[in-house]
């Protein structure tokens, strides 16, 4: 079973930048569209950006200009740069395929946390 490993993750102040990392077992890259999702306290998971396997790349609005995502098949392992974090960024956030329905077993994630 594929097993995905989530870092990167940490606090970080109103304006900061993070850079998220997935590496996954597996050939899981070469085969699916891939995205980060997104779940804060009482909310839903949410898709915030996704990148085929031509790279060819799709933000949620919330991340359009902010985030940049991408992937290196050769390494099986996959980033999200985030810039000018806001505190609606906290959140655990999860690498996995795309669409939802596709997904295998979900990693632990790494928490986000945006604050002063």
């Amino acid at each position: 079973q594929v097993q995905l490993v989530e870092s990167g993750g940490g606090l970080v102040q109103p304006g900061g930048s993070l850079t998220l990392s997935c590496t996954a077992s597996g050939n899981i890259y070469r085969i699916y569209t891939m995205g980060w999702y997104r779940q804060a306290p009482g909310k839903q998971r949410e898709l915030v950006a996704s990148i085929s396997t031509t790279g060819i790349t799709n933000y949620a609005d919330s991340a359009k200009g902010r985030f940049t995502i991408s992937r290196d098949n050769a390494k099986r392992t996959m980033y999200l740069q985030m810039n000018n974090l806001k505190p609606e960024d906290t959140a655990v956030y999860y690498c996995n395929v795309v669409p939802i329905t596709l997904a295998t077993a979900w990693g632990q994630g790494t928490q986000v946390t945006v604050s002063s």
